[in-house]
This record gives structure tokens, C-alpha cells and sequence, in this order.
């Protein structure tokens, strides 16, 4: 390997690594443009929705007139403290007292004073003096008897049967319930009371019947009790003595509990809420503001105050990031026709602001309206919005695809607008998706027209439906939302329609409305083309047949490919004369060049074309298909030619300096136009153009365009390729069909024009037998034309 071939090596290895560095630069800078659209538009979608309804003033007080009809943007629970607090007092004093009961207290009673009468026996046995049984009986007992009534005691110590007695006499004292302040508890007991017996006894509600005592009238009833008893006057009134001291109520209330369960009853309450609608008026312009729409407008500034804007404006932030972001993300991975460029990424993010900005803005008229026409609801001008604007924008733009990811988004985001209405979700996105489906092919203008006509009518059955899932009746209200649902069909068609032109020029868009304008013959290119370069120009007629005819076979759309082959060669009006259809008798310039300057000619067509094609703003869709449409193919012709000059010692023919720069056809319609423009070139050679000859004549062109590699990047498949081949066939058989042969005058008056050298011969026109010297003229033409190729 020779030193220069080494160097050679080395460049040509370095010319890859630096491409993949610009790629990958390129990459990143197209990621970061990316996440930072993304931002910015969910930064302005969230400041559009988060302010939602009309702000109200800072102050207001009881008696102010109101300045404006202020209506509730949606639907508000506003707290009512002061029939809260009712409601609180009330539960606590739903709460029974709760008094204990101790049904034991009688035993209590009875083993007591049975402990000091015992006590007092075994003193007097023991022989205890009467001062310390004294000290004791107030130690023990907490009772200080005198001396007399002492002795008396000491006398019913001795009795046999004194604790039975002293058993009788006070036990049946506590068969009925005793409380401590008779007065209290009857007080309390008009109040509800519930007595709580022991340990885990069920507690019981007082129901007012059983008669309850206080301890005066237990006293009395001792009294009467002692007095039936067997012991005389002097023991019994020692007893009451020693007992009255130690009688007890057996019912006391409980306070800490009751107020345990009153506390409990508190806040067991909840709060109560006053429900306001969407949509319902608070106050009137020129009313006076009363309490209770004070608080109302006090729930309402407190909505809208910075803290709660914050929380909201953070969560509307994330919501929409996400959302954003993810179905974004699904679409690229997983829909194959959606794969948006930045270019595409701006148009949609401009469309989501301006659409939701527009709605929002429609919300504030509507409810101006509805203040100005109040036998109308506010609710109903909402149908009069253009919801399919957007998405029938972007579908007249960009495809199917990406519309219908626009329309789920801006959908959602709607309903969010609407204060989460699944009804408007569900009327925004059908009605966008519908609006979409009737402008998939604009071929003119009143095409959009059409589709506003289908869209308002679809519009009016779809709201119609809607209605019947509702219990609402079918009132005035309901004709004004179907007529205004109608109209907005229309609207959003008229939008459109003066919108399209906005963005063609603002986002350089080539939409169908577009391609109908450069598909008018008198467009200045076509007319210069016409003009300098009539060859080429009725090339690309053909080509244009050719190429519509076999997209609208394969699905393709046949517009597009049209104007596209009527532009594809535009670049050969810079330097007509070097194109062999443009020659007609002339000599042919390229015998005096050599092969690479010859090639560099033909490159560099292609090269203009995209320069006048993008000075001429036809778009970047026409722009790729003239870059493209001779993909990276050889200029056979002219490597031929090198290679059998060059010598082979001296000078190697690189094959790569005679194949054009490319790239290949990136679309579907790039590649028609290619195998169109091939086929047409090709078939020019064609002596006895016999329908057998025409099927092999393009199956071959198809052939080695395949085998050639060219339409590796695009998306055809081989049963559009077959079907693109029967498309070529028959139209080719319609150009060169046979004629009869002409009657004898005719035949040598068309004798006579050949021999005088006539160049004005019609080649669509011949006979089926003809001359060996024309056949040998047309071989002659036929070469001329697959130099133009690039083929042999």
C-alpha cells in the first residue's frame, strides 16, 4: 500500500467519526430544545387554567353595594362557623348526665354501723374506759357520740339480735335510688340522665318514672323505720344518731365523664357546608351584600388567595408534565407515523397555548353574555366554542397521528379548564377527532367548508346524545345548545381556513391548500421552466401523472407526489442546454467535457433545485423530495465513459465521485417520484413500446433502482412496489397506445416532412411498421435520453 493510499485510508476513516460527532451534537441540541418546549408550555398552560372564574375584590363588607354580577366559577362548600358552633352547643347538650349508681351502698351503710355496735361490745367486755372507746369510735367511724347516747349504744351492743335489727331498719332504706342534692338532679333530670352502675354493668337511661329521694327525706324515712323496731326510745334515738352520720346517696354524678362525653360530642360535628353550584350567582351588580354573601365572597377570595393559586398552579404544573411528557413519549416509541421534528414540536405546542388561551377567554365572554342575556344559560355558549380548531389545524398540517395525540391532550386539558367536566372531555375530544377525519384530504378550498358543514352536524347529534343520558328536560335551553353547537362546526371551519395561511408561512408548512397554489401552471418556476427548459417542463408533466396514479394506488397522498415531480427537476433551468431533452437538434455540449465535470453538471441540478425551492419558499416536504429524488444513484453513463478513458495504471475511477450526494429517499413520496422520473426517462428508448415491452421495461428500471439499494430508507413495501409497477404500466400504455395506419396521402406527406429534416416529428404518433431509418433514429434519441439517466 502506497503512502498516498494510506493517507487516503486515514481521511476517509476520519470523515465518519467526525460526521457521527456533528450527529451526535446535533442530537443533543435538538434533546435539550426539546425539554426546554416542554416546559415552557407546561409554564403556560398552567398560568392560563390556575386563575380560573372572575377575581373578586379584596374588601367587601355587610351593606356594600356590589360593583358587578358575581357567579361562582365552580362549585364552592363554603363552612358556616356560626351554624357549625349551633350545631356543636346542641350535640354537647344531647349529652345525658351521667350519674353512678352503687346499689351496694346500703350493705356499706349497714356494715359500718354494725362494726361500731360490734366494737363497742368488745370495749365493754375488755372494760375500756369511755374516753378512749370515744377516741376510737371518731378515729374509726369519723362519729363523736355523747356519753349518753354512748351508753345507749353500749345497751344495743348486748342485744342478741342487734345487727339483724340494725339490718332491717337500713336496708330497705336503699331499695330506691338516693341522690345528694335532690334539687340538682331534678334539674339534670329534665336534661336527660344516664345511671352507670358498677364494674361492667350496661348503663341504663333514666325515664323519668322511679321516684328518687334526697338525703333529708332518707333521714325521715330512718326515723319511721326505727320507730316500728323493737328498741326503746332512748336505743333508737342513739341509732339515728350514730347512723345519719354515715348515710350516703347511692346515685352521684359524674362530672369529668360527662364532660368527657360532652367534649367527645363536640367534635364529633362536623363542619357545616354551604353548597354553592357552578354557575350560581352570588351577588347582583347594585345589591347590597348581606352576611351571608359576604362569606360566600370571603370563600371565594380565600380560594384564589396566593397560598391556595400556589398549591394549585403545582399540582395543574405536574399534572400537565407528566401527562404531557408520557403520552408524548408512548406515541414516539410505539406509533410509527408519529415521529414530530422540532419544527412540528413548536407548531403544536403554539396551537395547545393559543387554543386553551382562546377558550379561556371564550369562558369570560360567555359568562358576559350570560349576564347580558340571562334567558340564556351561560353553560350554553359553550358549544359555540371551536374545541376542533386545534386538532383539525394540525391534521391539515402534519397526519392522522399526531392529531389524534393532539386531541387526546388538548381534550383532557379542556376538561380541566371546565372545572373537570367529563361531559366537555368526552364533546371535545369526539368532535376534534371528527373535525380531523373530514380534512384528511383537502384538494380545495371548499373542501373545508364541507367538512364545517359535517362537523356542526355531527356536533348537534353527538350533544343530542348526550342529553339523553341526562335526566334534564327537553327544554328551550337544549334548542339553543344544538343550534349553537351547529354553528360552532361552522365556526371552526372558517378558522381554519384563515389560520391554514398563518401558519404556512410562519412554521414554512406545505399543506394541501399550498400544493393546490404550486400546482397552478402559471407559478412562476413552472412558467420559467415552461419557458427555458421545455423538455424538462414536459418531463415532469409526466412524471407527475405517472407518480399521482400509483400514490393513489398505494395510499399515498397523490397530491403531494404531483407537485412534487412537477418541482423535482426545477434546477435544470439554471443550465438547460446540458440536458438531452432540452437539446432537440443542437449538439450535444457534453461530447467536449469530461466525464467528471459532465457528472458534476448533473449533480448540481439537484443542488439548485433546492436553492430555488427554498428561495421560492415551496416548503421543506418539496425541498426533501428534490433533494431526494435521485437518491445516491450512479450516473452510469458518464463512469462508463471515465473508466474506458482513464487508464487503469495511472488513475483509479472512484465510483463515488459519479453517484449523486444523495440522500435517499426518505418518504414514500420521494421514492415515487424517483421510480417515476426513472420510468418515464426509460421509456423514451422504447422502439416498439408494445404493452409486453412496457411491463419489462419498468419492471427492470424497478428492478435496479431496488437492487441499487435506493429505496432501502423508505417505507414502501414490496406489494406497493408491485402495485406501483401495474400504476406505470397503465398509464405508460395510455401514452403510447397504436393507431391505425394513415391512408396513402397522409403516409407520404409525412414522408415528405421527414426527408426535409423536420424536427417537429410526433413520437406518439407512429406507425406500427416503421422505417429502418427511423428505427435507427429513434435508437439515437433513445441513447440521448439514458445519458440523461445515467444508464446504458
Amino acid at each position: 500500500m502506497t503512502k498516498n493510499e494510506r493517507k487516503s485510508d486515514a481521511v476517509s476513516t476520519q470523515k465518519p467519526l467526525s460526521r457521527l460527532a456533528k450527529q451526535g451534537k446535533r442530537e443533543n441540541d435538538e434533546r435539550f430544545q426539546r425539554t426546554l418546549l416542554l416546559l415552557a408550555l407546561v409554564a403556560l398552560l398552567t398560568f392560563i387554567i390556575v386563575p380560573k372564574g372572575v377575581l373578586t375584590p379584596t374588601e367587601f363588607g355587610p351593606g356594600d353595594i356590589a360593583p358587578r354580577d358575581i357567579k361562582a366559577p365552580h362549585d364552592l362548600l363554603i363552612p358556616d362557623d356560626d351554624l357549625s358552633e349551633q350545631k356543636r352547643v346542641e350535640a354537647e347538650k344531647a349529652v345525658a348526665h351521667l350519674y353512678d349508681f352503687d346499689p351496694a351502698t346500703g350493705t356499706a351503710v349497714t356494715e359500718q354501723v354494725v362494726q361500731v355496735i360490734t366494737s363497742l361490745h368488745k370495749d365493754q367486755e375488755q372494760a375500756v374506759d369511755t374516753e378512749k372507746q370515744l377516741a376510737e369510735l371518731e378515729a374509726n367511724f369519723g362519729i363523736k357520740p355523747s356519753n349518753k347516747t354512748l351508753a345507749a349504744l353500749k345497751e344495743v351492743s348486748t342485744l342478741e339480735d342487734s345487727n339483724r335489727r340494725i339490718a332491717e331498719v337500713i336496708l330497705p332504706l336503699y331499695h330506691q335510688k338516693v341522690a345528694g342534692n335532690l334539687k340538682l338532679f331534678e334539674a339534670d333530670r329534665s336534661k336527660g340522665v344516664i345511671f352507670r352502675g358498677p364494674d361492667e354493668q350496661p348503663e341504663f337511661l333514666d325515664k323519668g318514672v322511679e321516684k328518687i329521694i334526697g338525703l333529708g327525706e332518707l333521714h325521715d324515712s330512718l326515723k319511721k323505720a326505727l320507730g316500728t323496731t323493737e328498741f326503746t326510745s332512748k336505743q333508737q334515738m342513739a341509732l339515728r344518731e350514730l347512723i345519719v352520720p354515715l348515710l350516703r346517696p347511692n346515685i352521684s354524678f359524674n362530672q369529668n365523664e360527662t364532660e368527657a362525653r360532652r367534649s367527645f360530642a363536640r367534635e364529633e360535628v362536623k363542619p357545616v357546608l354551604i353548597q354553592v353550584k357552578k354557575g350560581e350567582m352570588i351577588v347582583r351588580e347594585g345589591d347590597r351584600i348581606t352576611a351571608d354573601q359576604l362569606k360566600r365572597l370571603g370563600a371565594l377570595q380565600d380560594e384564589n388567595s396566593a397560598g391556595s393559586l400556589w398549591r394549585k398552579a403545582s399540582g395543574i404544573l405536574l399534572s400537565c408534565f407528566i401527562l404531557i411528557y408520557f403520552v408524548h413519549t408512548f406515541a414516539r416509541r410505539n406509533i410509527r407515523k408519529y415521529q414530530p421534528e422540532n419544527r412540528d414540536l413548536l407548531f403544536l405546542a403554539s396551537v395547545f397555548v393559543v387554543q386553551i388561551l382562546a377558550l379561556k377567554v371564550s369562558i369570560f365572554i360567555a359568562n358576559a353574555l350570560g349576564s347580558a342575556f340571562p334567558y340564556v344559560e351561560p353553560n350554553a355558549y359553550y358549544y359555540l366554542f371551536p374545541f376542533a380548531v386545534g386538532t383539525m389545524l394540525v391534521r391539515v398540517v402534519l397526519n392522522s397521528e399526531v392529531s389524534l395525540v393532539f386531541a387526546i391532550l388538548s381534550s383532557i386539558l379542556t376538561a380541566v379548564l371546565f372545572g373537570n367536566s367529563f361531559a366537555v372531555l368526552i364533546f371535545a375530544f369526539l368532535t376534534s377527532l371528527s373535525g380531523a377525519h373530514w380534512v384528511r384530504h383537502v384538494t380545495e378550498r371548499s373542501s373545508l367548508f364541507r367538512a364545517g358543514l359535517r362537523l356542526g352536524m355531527f356536533n348537534f347529534v353527538l350533544l343530542f346524545a348526550l342529553h339523553l343520558t341526562t335526566s334534564r328536560p327537553f327544554d328551550l335551553q337544549l334548542l339553543y345548545k344544538l343550534g349553537f353547537s351547529f354553528t360552532g362546526g361552522l365556526v371552526a371551519a372558517v378558522m381554519v381556513t384563515g389560520i391554514v395561511p398563518l401558519v404556512e408561512s410562519l412554521f414554512r408548512y406545505t399543506t394541501n391548500i399550498k400544493l393546490l397554489e404550486l400546482a397552478n401552471m402559471n407559478n412562476p418556476l413552472l412558467r420559467d421552466l415552461m419557458v427555458q427548459a421545455p423538455g424538462t417542463y414536459h418531463h415532469s408533466i409526466i412524471v407527475g401523472n405517472l407518480a399521482e396514479a400509483a400514490a393513489e394506488n398505494i395510499g399515498v397522498n397523490p397530491l403531494m407526489v404531483r407537485v412534487a415531480a412537477y418541482y423535482h427537476d426545477i434546477g435544470k433551468v439554471r443550465k438547460p442546454q446540458y440536458f438531452i431533452e432540452n437539446i432537440g437538434g443542437q449538439e450535444n455540449r457534453h461530447d467536449k467535457l469530461a466525464p467528471s465535470m459532465s457528472a458534476l453538471i448533473l449533480m448540481a441540478h439537484v443542488k439548485d433545485g433546492v436553492e430555488m425551492a427554498r428561495e421560492s419558499r415551496l416548503g421543506r416536504a418539496l425541498m426533501d423530495i428534490i433533494r431526494q429524488h435521485h437518491g445516491t444513484s450512479l450516473m452510469k453513463f458518464f463512469y462508463d465513459r471515465a473508466k474506458s478513458k482513464a487508464d487503469p495504471e495511472v488513475e483509479q475511477i472512484d465510483e463515488r465521485d459519479y453517484r449523486y450526494p444523495g440522500p435517499k429517499p426518505q418518504t414514500r413520496e420521494a421514492a415515487l417520484v424517483m421510480l417515476a422520473d426513472a420510468i418515464e426517462a426509460a421509456s423514451r428508448t422504447l422502439t416498439d413500446p408494445t404493452p409486453a415491452r412496457i411491463q419489462g421495461m419498468v419492471q427492470k428500471i424497478i428492478n435496479n433502482i431496488f437492487i441499487d439499494g435506493q429505496l432501502d430508507e423508505c417505507e414502501l413495501t414490496l406489494k406497493d412496489i408491485n402495485n406501483i409497477a401495474k400504476s406505470f404500466k397503465l398509464v405508460l400504455g395510455g401514452i403510447f397506445h397504436y393507431r391505425v395506419d394513415y391512408p396513402e396521402p397522409v403516409s407520404k406527406e409525412r414522408s415528405i416532412e421527414k426527408s426535409t429534416g423536420s424536427l417537429n416529428e410526433d413520437r406518439d404518433r407512429k406507425s406500427t411498421e416503421e422505417p429502418e431509418d427511423q428505427q435507427n433514429s429513434t435508437a439515437k434519441s433513445s441513447t440521448d435520453d439514458l445519458k440523461r439517466l445515467g444508464m446504458s
